[in-house]
């Protein structure tokens, strides 16, 4: 059995180890096609393997790149970025390799298993739409589109990560500050020049805090204009981006770059995408309308965009008598990661244990994850927001489940990536109810990575699945974080070890819905713009006046002209899910419908959380998430269960 890698980055020589790497698969590339007689055993799996551990060299480096970020990590990543990409490319359009898996496909096909064949079908669909059945100078325009991508890409994200660490807002004004819990007030306090100050920033809990307690509206809009209006640069890229990719379409035979996205999702076309998310909108919209008129009517003003998260505050403690505040001492943040895996042990019957191994920042830890008393896996955790941490949260998978060339096995490790509120040397990390909401979303996807069964790493775990089934594991999980019976393991106040009472706990399940079906508008803008974005090249005024059309429908409050969301929109311009965030709410129906289901059996002795663990977590992506689906519930999704779960009634 392969044990954890030690996770080191030497960046002195990275570059240096980096071509050595290179040149050495590509030897070992040429040598395995020089084989007269080609199997599965002999040429795939070799690939496969090398393909694993290049990603394990690498993994160090771009996880670095994004929770430590520095000039340094920025340098050595943005130079190892062609180097890979070229390497990458030109593997994935090898007309020989092409073809070895065509032959060995049609030789083997009575002897390959379930696994085999997929690893074959997907590398055959990639290589296809990766132009290796093309010729020489299609190959070579891909090649450059490929490279330029990734450092477009690149460039976008590290703009987004620096404009948001270099604003600040600093408040002298006393007034400026009442009404913030005060955690919130210790947080943004400083002392200069003998005077008491408050700085904020557009760092995710320093930006919600004031928008959502600041009473002094004109300070909220400065921060929400510079939040909707960070890295304006980007706006070249995107045009550059969406250029790149609407060309690398048309080679490959594609009408648009939808179209691309699609040849490796489950929805089968544009109209069953925009059918589905329309028909989500017209939903939505009545409920919406009527959520805005509650929050309008405790206004003195007209709500503009800066308003909503204050209104929405007020609204919530009247309806709810909840102040999400009053709940953070329940969520402490070791806490709350104890408890969370004490419920994993209840309903899969699987153990965490803490390790001891230095790592690359003091606030990360690590766990060993046993399965029926079985080491299968190891869990990293960076849960605190800090300046060099790109924002957000994310899974990042590092090794994946799966046996070499020799038959043994190698177990998987994964990241959990989040920005909560930092602790300091008085206070913990006191997280708000939403943030544990992430936390059970991004365990979802590490669960669904570390828990595999399955022997060949390019289908194992988050590898190979439906990039829009991919949520359904996270989404899933993250739909326990409201249980009551599930809270009660994890919800004790941090200084008095009280479990959360019950009052508390029904005004939260009660309040979970508030103001869901604007959320839902919201998500639903996001994702009908990235799609008809990617459907023919916009470019310049015309991106901006797509967002503006669409949101004639979607935004029943009228964002400002200097809202350039587009430019902040990470997701889809330096993450994967470009022609695809649509993916979150198709995603979203087999997760409500396999969470209802087993809340029905009584959680803790549901046959159906067991099955969904056998058949989801276990066998990752080796089947396609249509026929897993199928096998785990005998029929097709439910689609009204996704309207329940947002408490919205048609």
């Amino acid at each position: 059995m392969t044990q954890f890698l030690q996770f080191e980055c030497n960046f002195d020589d990275f570059i240096i180890q980096l071509k050595q790497r290179l040149n050495k698969n590509n030897k070992r590339i040429e040598e395995l096609l020089q084989q007269k007689h080609k199997t599965y055993t002999n040429f795939v799996k070799p690939l496969e393997i090398m393909d694993e551990y290049l990603e394990q060299f690498f993994t160090p480096l771009s996880h670095l790149n994004s929770v430590n970020n520095s000039e340094t990590t920025q340098k050595v990543y943005t130079e190892s970025l062609p180097l890979i990409t070229e390497y990458s490319t030109k593997l994935s359009q090898n007309i020989d390799i092409y073809n070895a898996y065509k032959e060995i496909l049609q030789n083997e096909k009575e002897s390959l298993n379930i696994e085999q064949k997929k690893v074959l079908d997907l590398n055959i669909l990639h290589f296809e739409l990766s132009g290796a059945h093309l010729d020489k100078k299609t190959k070579q325009r891909l090649q450059e589109i490929n490279i330029k991508k990734s450092e477009l890409s690149n460039n976008f994200s590290q703009n987004l990560l620096d404009a948001t660490n270099d604003y600040e807002y600093i408040i002298t004004d006393e007034a400026d500050m009442q009404g913030l819990p005060q955690s919130e007030i210790e947080n943004a306090k400083f002392e200069e020049d003998g005077v008491i100050k408050y700085k904020f920033t557009l760092q995710m809990p320093s930006y919600i805090a004031y928008m959502t307690y600041g009473p002094n509206r004109i300070i909220r809009e400065e921060l929400y204009r510079a939040y909707v209006s960070r890295a304006p640069q980007n706006t070249k890229i995107i045009d550059e981006l969406l250029e790149l990719r609407h060309e690398m379409s048309n080679l490959l035979g594609f009408k648009n770059y939808a179209q691309l996205s699609l040849a490796t999702k489950m929805a089968k076309d544009e109209k069953s995408v925009l059918g589905f998310l329309n028909d989500l909108l017209e939903d939505s919209i009545p409920q919406a309308k009527s959520e805005l008129k509650e929050l309008q009517n405790i206004a003195p003003h007209k709500l503009e965009s800066h308003d909503t998260s204050y209104y929405a505050e007020i609204l919530k403690k009247a309806q709810y008598a909840i102040d999400v505040e009053e709940y953070r001492p329940y969520f402490e943040q070791r806490n709350v990661i104890t408890g969370m895996f004490d419920f994993l042990d209840k309903l899969f019957h699987i153990t965490c244990k803490q390790i001891d191994e230095p790592l690359w920042h003091e606030k990360a830890y690590a766990y060993d994850v046993y399965e029926e008393d079985i080491l299968r896996a190891r869990i990293y955790l960076d849960l605190e927001a800090r300046a060099s941490k790109r924002g957000g949260a994310w899974m990042h998978n590092y090794q994946t489940h799966c046996t070499n060339e020799q038959g043994n096995e190698q177990l998987a490790s994964a990241f959990i990536v989040c920005n909560f509120p930092p602790s300091s040397t008085t206070t913990p990390s006191l997280l708000r109810h939403d943030d544990v909401v992430t936390l059970f979303h991004e365990t979802g996807h590490t669960l669904h990575h570390i828990l595999s069964r399955v022997n060949e790493n390019e289908v194992s775990g988050v590898n190979g699945v439906e990039w829009d089934a991919v949520e359904f594991p996270s989404q899933f999980l993250e739909n326990f974080a409201y249980e009551p019976q599930v809270l009660k393991m994890f919800a004790k106040h941090y200084k008095t070890n009280e479990i959360i009472p019950d009052a508390m706990i029904d005004k939260l399940v009660q309040s979970k819905n508030f103001l869901s079906a604007m959320g839902m508008l919201r998500q639903l803008e996001f994702s009908i713009f990235d799609f008809q974005l990617h459907t023919k090249v916009y470019q310049e005024e015309e991106v901006q006046n797509l967002l503006n059309t669409i949101r004639e429908k979607t935004a029943i409050i009228k964002p400002p002209k200097y809202n350039k969301f587009q430019n902040g929109f990470a997701h889809i311009f330096s993450g994967g899910y470009a022609a695809g965030y649509y993916s979150y709410k198709w995603a979203e129906v087999l997760s409500a419908d396999t969470f209802y289901a087993v809340i029905n059996e009584n959680i803790f002795n549901s046959k159906i959380a067991k099955q969904y663990q056998n058949i989801i977590l276990h066998r990752g992506g080796s089947q396609s998430m249509q026929k897993l689906f199928h096998q785990l519930m005998g029929r097709d999704a439910d689609t009204s269960q996704l309207l329940r779960l947002n408490g919205i009634k048609k």
